[in-house]
């Protein structure tokens, strides 16, 4: 059987993909204490709201999500450069990336 073409895929399939994405970034946020990983999961949240923009876009054909998303994956990049900037400068202070081990940024 070969594969649907993206316009015979109901938009509710994107919007369910979209919503488990983003919750599996929620509870990783939530529950995990690794700054590495607390990091991840914030990615893949943006990532979750930038496959719906897409997706409704898409499916009212218009631009406006497409837009959208390429300043989500903007503030994604910077996130990403900026946030890894801080998260090696703790490791080098704290040796340790545990978000229950550091206290406070002071010392």
């Amino acid at each position: 059987m070969p594969p649907l073409p993206v316009s015979q895929i109901p938009l509710n399939w994107y919007l369910i993909l979209s919503a488990t994405l983003f919750l599996i970034g929620v509870a990783g946020f939530i529950y995990r204490r690794n700054i590495i990983t607390i990091f991840m999961c914030i990615e893949l949240m943006l990532n979750a709201v930038n496959l719906s923009f897409v997706a409704l876009s898409y499916q009212w054909k218009q631009v406006d999500g497409h837009i959208f998303s390429f300043f989500v994956m903007v503030v994604a990049a910077a996130e990403a450069a900026v946030g890894l900037a801080i998260i090696l400068t703790v490791f080098k202070n704290r040796q340790t990336l545990e978000v229950d081990e550091i206290s406070s940024l002071r010392n």
